[in-house]
C-alpha cells in the first residue's frame, strides 16, 4: 500500500551524560520580578528548521493564558547543547527548562526536580508508563517524555507475494518468509541487517531483547549473558541461511534503507521518519509496516526518547514551570508540536489523538511496549562503542564469542 504521511528529517542525537561539579545556584537572575511575574528560561535543541517556530507557537498560547510568566526561549544545535547547558550550569545560570538527553549527572549533583513536583497528576499519569519508567533513577522519574521514536517491520508487499510468504510476526516465520525472498534472485534479499558501526547496538537489540535479553539496568550493563544467547545464534541462523544482504557485518543502516526503498530488499526494521523517506524516494513502492518479529511473535520495540527537565536553581519557579508543563502537554498543544517535528507522541493522550493515522499506526501501537536503552548506568556509553566496534564480527565470529569481547570491553571502561 502507498504511504502519504511525510515526517521531517529530524534524528535523535545522542549526548554524553555530563559529570558536573556540585555548584551553587542563583538560577537566572532578575526573572522573579518585583510585580510578581515571572520569567522562565527556556533552553531547547533544533529538531528542524522549524523548531524555534514550533515552540515560539507553543510559548505565544501559554503566555497568553498565563500574562504574569513570561518565557525567554533559546535553540541550540546539538552540536553546541552540552557545551551550553554545562557553561550555564557552572556559571549558576542554569536554564529553568531544558529539553535534552541523558541526565543522570544533572540528578546525581541533585540539580533537578522531581517531575512529580512540576506536573499536575493528571499530566504525570497521562504518560505512557514504559517512557515514564525510563525516566527514573532510583525510582524516581527526574526528567519528562518529550518525543519517542519507535522501530517497526517495513515489508516489501510485491516481493513476499513473489515469494509466496506473508509478514511474519515470529522468528521462525521471519527466517522462513526472508530465505525464500533472496532465493528470488536479482539482487534481492530478504532481510536487511545492519550490523555495521552506524547503529549496530540497534539491530543487535532488535534480536537480542526480541529473545528475552537485556542490555541492563541502571546499576549493571549485562551483556554477555544466557538470556542473550538466543537473539545473538539467530542472527547468525539469519547470515549463514543466506536470508539477507552480502557482508551484513559492515552494512550500515542508512544506505542499506534506501535500497529497501529502491525495492531490492524483502524486509527491513525501520523508523516513522522511513516513511516520509519512501514518499519522497520511491512513492510507487508497495509496502506495509507490521511489529518486529521476535522470538514468540510476542510485542516488542526498541523505543528512544528525549526529555525535558525542570532545575531547581533558586526554586521560585516551581509553580511557573508546573503551569507550562501542564500546558505544553495538553493534547491540543503537543500533538501538533510532535507532528511538526516528524516524531512519536509519549503521552496516552496523544498517541488517541493520532490513532486514526494510518502511516503512524503500527509505531503508536507497539509504543506501550517499547524497551530503552539503559542510558541512564554511566557505562552505557561503553556499551554502546563496543556494539558498535565489536558486534559485526557475529558474521564470522561464533555468537558467544563476540557478546563476551563487547562485555569485557564494557568492563574495561
Amino acid at each position: 500500500m502507498k504511504k502519504s504521511l511525510r515526517f521531517g528529517t529530524a534524528a535523535i542525537a545522542a549526548v554524553a551524560t555530563l559529570s558536573l561539579a556540585s555548584c551553587g545556584f542563583g538560577g537566572s537572575s532578575g526573572d522573579s520580578d518585583a510585580d510578581g511575574s515571572t520569567t522562565l528560561d527556556l533552553l531547547v535543541p533544533s529538531y528542524s528548521d522549524n523548531t524555534k517556530a514550533n515552540w515560539e507557537t507553543v510559548i505565544a498560547g501559554f503566555e497568553e493564558a498565563n500574562p504574569d510568566i513570561t518565557v525567554k526561549l533559546e535553540v541550540q544545535s546539538w552540536d553546541d547543547l552540552e557545551k551550553v547547558v554545562s557553561t550555564k550550569i557552572q556559571g549558576g545560570e542554569a536554564p529553568d527548562i531544558y529539553n535534552g538527553g541523558p541526565f543522570a549527572g544533572f540528578v546525581g549533583d541533585e540539580l533537578l526536580y522531581p517531575v512529580e513536583e512540576v506536573v499536575s497528576d493528571d499530566t504525570y499519569s497521562d504518560f505512557q508508563d514504559a517512557f515514564l519508567q525510563n525516566a527514573e533513577i532510583d525510582g524516581t522519574a527526574y526528567a519528562l517524555p518529550l518525543i519517542a521514536s519507535a522501530r517497526a517491520l517495513f515489508v516489501n508487499n510485491a516481493l513476499l507475494d513473489q515469494a509466496g510468504v506473508e509478514a511474519p510476526s515470529d522468528w521462525a516465520e521471519l527466517l522462513d518468509a526472508a530465505t525464500k525472498v533472496s532465493e528470488l534472485g536479482g539482487g534481492v534479499a530478504g532481510y536487511g541487517m545492519p550490523l555495521g558501526s552506524e547503529e549496530a547496538q540497534a539491530e543487535a537489540a532488535v534480536w537480542i531483547w526480541g529473545g528475552g535479553g537485556t542490555f541492563g539496568d541502571e546499576t549493571e550493563i549485562t551483556i554477555d549473558t544466557p538470556e542473550n544467547l538466543p537473539g545473538a545464534e539467530q542472527i547468525k541462523k539469519m547470515i549463514d541461511a543466506g536470508a539477507t544482504q552480502a557482508d551484513p557485518g559492515s552494512t550500515q543502516r542508512s544506505p542499506l534503507m534506501d535500497i529497501f526503498i529502491q525495492g531490492k530488499i524483502g524486509m527491513q526494521v525501520g523508523l516513522p521518519p522511513t516513511v516520509g523517506q519512501i514518499a519522497e524516494g520511491n512513492p510507487e513502492l508497495d509496502y506495509s509496516i507490521v511489529p518486529i518479529p521476535t522470538e514468540d511473535g510476542s510485542p516488542f520495540t526498541l523505543g528512544v526518547m528525549d526529555q525535558l527537565m525542570a532545575f531547581e536553581n533558586d526554586g521560585d519557579k516551581q509553580d511557573a514551570i508546573t503551569k507550562f508543563f501542564d500546558y505544553y502537554y495538553s493534547a491540543d498543544v503537543y500533538v501538533p508540536w510532535v507532528q511538526a517535528e516528524g516524531f512519536l507522541p509519549v503521552t496516552k493522550s496523544g498517541s488517541e489523538e493520532l490513532a486514526g493515522e494510518e502511516a503512524l499506526k503500527p509505531f503508536l501501537d507497539v509504543l506501550p511496549d517499547a524497551q530503552f536503552y539503559p542510558s541512564t548506568n554511566s557505562q552505557w556509553s561503553a556499551a554502546d562503542g563496543a556494539f558498535k566496534s565489536l558486534f559485526g564480527q557475529i558474521q564470522s565470529k561464533p555468537a558467544q564469542d563476540v557478546l563476551t569481547e563487547i562485555q569485557a570491553q564494557v568492563d574495561a571502561g
